[in-house]
């Protein structure tokens, strides 16, 4: 076991991976409660029955389709990087294709599958692979930023540290209230046990400020321990009824589909590369069993649409699990392990609130900003691109939309500056469809 997730060459232990597989998955565990949430429309009152998805079959497929990618991923691709159905794409699964398209659920997970086996044949050809190369240092590191000021930015709002405010947007919350009190005890535990030296401090961190919270009163202890999981039968195939529906075929479906597409391959990129240049995978600025990493996300988002979930793919969360330690893909399966447990041990989740989550979220920011140093922003034609993919995605909540901005840039900034044989052709290509998305699919 030792030897083929070569723990000796990447300096790793049991140990280390096992926090750091345990620690990704309490950071990521919120979406087995707000997918089947999402999903389920369960917000939206007198919803028709045939467009509201059944929650127990959605939490099961969650859980499943979670497990299945970060089995594949840290058995076939030999990186510590989690997988599970993203936020954002469920919400335009739900939102956008359900209820204000109101094309069938069914359709939408037809069209989620597809987009998942079109992607496993571009990675197959290893035009993802080469895509992804193609993308200069200097944006990837910007990407490892912005997504680490983004989960930062999400760690601050789910604390309650920074709320909506009227008059600026944002503004400081009630740091009074107990919830918020809760977050910054959080805060300050795991940036004692980051500064000492810990390696499992942010997952430990997690552990204290949970058990606070249940000794104060703050967050309510399990009611139990044990439950049975829910039938899948009510999601369990049924995108395939899809293909033999007329209204199926159509553009407005076509749309969906390369949104799909789009959003996915970027936000799944954005992870990748952040998480894979924390950890010290990328060389050269070529990713090492890059092929790998990208199937493992396109067979896992074929298996979660039949069992009945949006679209599978990376989660930034794993980066709280490289530095909580985790270096190969054994932390993956230990992830993988935990979402099929999640089955059973459903009412012990509870404990996982956003105030023990938001802290993790928040120092696993400052961790992944520390690649804004070796960004030369004493160029300008650098430093413009750099800045816009960094700052945009915390302001649009979207790592695709701070991609796309960035990527934009990139190409003009360079050709002003005369370096244009510098640019890779393909930022040429992506310049422009990041046009056509930014104007027509995002809408």
């Amino acid at each position: 076991m030792k030897k083929y997730f070569q723990f000796d060459e990447l300096g790793t232990s049991y140990k280390q991976e096992i926090i750091g597989g345990i620690t990704t998955f309490l950071a990521m565990a919120y979406i087995l409660v707000v997918n089947p949430l999402t999903l389920t429309l369960a917000d939206i009152p007198d919803l028709p029955d045939e467009l509201r998805m059944e929650y127990g079959a959605v939490f099961v497929a969650t859980a499943v389709s979670a497990a299945i990618g970060c089995f594949i991923m840290g058995i076939f691709a030999k990186y510590p990087l989690a997988l599970a159905p993203g936020l954002g794409l469920n919400a335009f699964f739900a939102y956008t294709v359900v209820l204000s398209h109101g094309s069938p659920w069914q359709h939408a997970l037809a069209a989620v599958f597809i987009s998942s086996v079109f992607f496993f044949i571009l990675t197959l050809t290893g035009l993802r692979e080469k895509l992804i190369n193609a993308i200069p240092m200097e944006l990837k590191l910007a990407v490892g930023a912005g997504i680490g000021l983004f989960i930062a930015y999400i760690g601050l709002k789910n604390a309650g540290i920074i709320v909506a405010n009227g008059a600026t947007v944002i503004g400081m919350g009630n740091l009074k209230d107990p919830q918020v009190l809760l977050s910054i005890f959080g805060i300050f535990i795991t940036v004692i046990l980051m500064v000492r030296g810990s390696k499992g401090g942010v997952f430990y961190g997690m552990v204290i400020t949970a058990i606070v919270g249940m000794i104060f009163g703050l967050i309510d202890k399990p009611a139990s321990i044990l439950s049975a999981p829910p039938s899948i039968a009510p999601t369990f195939g049924k995108l395939f009824t899809a293909f033999s529906d007329p209204s199926f075929y159509s553009l407005s479906m076509l749309s969906v589909i390369l949104t799909f597409l789009f959003v996915d391959f970027f936000d799944n990129a954005g992870t990748l590369v952040a998480v894979t240049n924390q950890a010290g995978f990328v060389k050269d600025n070529r990713l090492p069993r890059a092929g790998r990493a990208l199937i493992s996300d396109s067979i896992a988002s074929m298996i979660g649409s039949i069992f009945g979930t949006s679209t599978v793919t990376s989660y930034i969360e794993s980066s709280s699990g490289v530095a909580a330690g985790a270096r190969s893909g054994f932390a993956s399966v230990v992830t993988g392990c935990l979402f099929l447990l999640a089955l059973f041990i459903s009412p012990v989740l509870s404990v996982i609130t956003s105030a023990v989550t938001a802290p993790a979220l928040i120092i696993v920011g400052i961790l992944m900003a520390a690649s804004l140093r070796e960004i030369e922003w004493n160029k300008f034609e650098i430093a413009v691109p750099s800045f816009l993919t960094m700052f945009m995605m915390p302001l649009s909540s979207s790592i695709a939309t701070g991609i796309a901005v960035g990527f934009i840039f990139y190409p003009i900034t360079m050709i002003l500056k005369g370096r244009v044989k510098e640019v890779h052709p393909i930022m040429y290509v992506f310049a422009i469809l990041f046009l056509l998305y930014l104007t027509t699919l995002s809408e």
